[in-house]
């Protein structure tokens, strides 16, 4: 029976994962790695140091900084996408999910952010959705990024549910991966083929209804 959602933030409850790619691209340029569409889109879903880490592969810089520099790189990053940050308005709530939170409410069901952004309290305050939710999982507290299941699964912790009792909404290939090996139930949004792995997939969160949702988790 279905008792909860677990969301990640970027991608799906606003369209912020915009700035951070942009941030990311900028600061790649600045590193003199040209970054190609397919490379900036594999840095969705994943945590700061490991975009990083990977931008830094994909330049063939992996051994040419230290991790003090590395982490001046990942601040400044995070500078520029808090600037954009404090532009965000309730406006920016992706299509479809003030409904869907609200289908949620109604069936009082627990909801938990499952982000790797530290900036997840700032992005929902700005939205004016942090009270819809029950809890949000602390990036710190992660010993693994996506795809492994650890944020899932802590998510699932602070719901005080099973991995049966929850439906969790990705918009990255390393997210639905981190879902789906935490023995959840996973709603891929975007990319058909991308996400082929997630249980029940939209093109875009304005195609997410709870109850075609619920339909398809009830069934499996």
């Amino acid at each position: 029976m279905l008792k909860g959602l677990l969301f990640d933030l970027d991608g799906v409850l606003t369209n912020s994962a915009k700035f951070h790619l942009t941030a990311w691209n900028n600061l790649a340029k600045e590193l003199g790695i040209t970054l190609t569409d397919a490379q900036l889109d594999s840095l969705r879903g994943i945590s700061r140091m490991d975009s990083l880490n990977l931008i830094l592969q994909y330049g063939g810089q992996e051994d040419k900084y230290s991790e003090a520099e590395k982490e001046k790189f990942a601040a400044e990053k995070n500078a520029k996408f808090v600037e954009q940050v404090e532009t965000m308005t309730p406006k920016d709530i992706l299509p479809g999910i003030p409904e869907l939170l609200a289908d949620a409410k109604k069936q009082n069901l627990k909801m938990v952010i499952a982000s790797a952004s530290k900036n997840a309290p700032k992005i929902l305050t700005r939205l004016g959705i942090m009270d819809e939710f029950d809890g949000i999982v602390d990036p710190a507290s992660l010993h693994h990024g996506k795809p492994d299941p650890e944020i899932y699964i802590k998510a699932q912790e602070i719901a005080g549910l099973k991995a049966d009792e929850v439906i969790s909404f990705e918009d990255a290939k390393a997210g639905v991966e981190a879902i789906k090996a935490a023995g959840q139930f996973a709603v891929g949004i975007g990319d058909k083929e991308l996400l082929k792995e997630a249980d029940y997939i939209v093109p875009t969160t304005a195609d997410l209804k709870l109850s075609k949702i619920e339909a398809v988790f009830e069934e499996k």
